[in-house]
């Protein structure tokens, strides 16, 4: 799993650099970061539908065989982007109640 997470990061650092994609980026790096957090045992509320659903659109993302293949410029990157941003709006309130766990915690974390 954290293999997956590793290759992720790798091609986040690239697609963004080369399509200018801040606000997807932020998205995959919050699904890093949910995946990583249940997987350490850390965050246990993630359901296991919405775990698995995050794990196949980041195998899906780093995958070679695309709908569309990512060499095209432009459109390449547009059917990962595309299933990220559903996946963000069908796990919204999973997401939501990451996000402020995430925040509650690094609050009490740093003081």
């Amino acid at each position: 799993m954290f293999e997956l997470l590793r290759q992720v990061v790798g091609k986040l650092q690239t697609v963004g650099v080369k399509e200018n994609l801040a606000e997807f980026q932020t998205s995959v790096q919050l699904l890093i970061r949910m995946v990583k957090a249940y997987a350490s045992g850390e965050y246990k509320q993630l359901p296991w539908k919405s775990l698995v659903s995050i794990v196949a659109v980041l195998i899906y993302f780093v995958s070679p065989i695309d709908l569309i293949p990512d060499f095209l410029p432009v459109i390449g990157i547009s059917d990962d982007v595309a299933l990220v941003v559903w996946l963000i709006k069908t796990l919204g309130d999973d997401i939501r109640k990451f996000a402020d766990w995430e925040k509650a915690t690094r609050t009490i974390n740093i003081g």
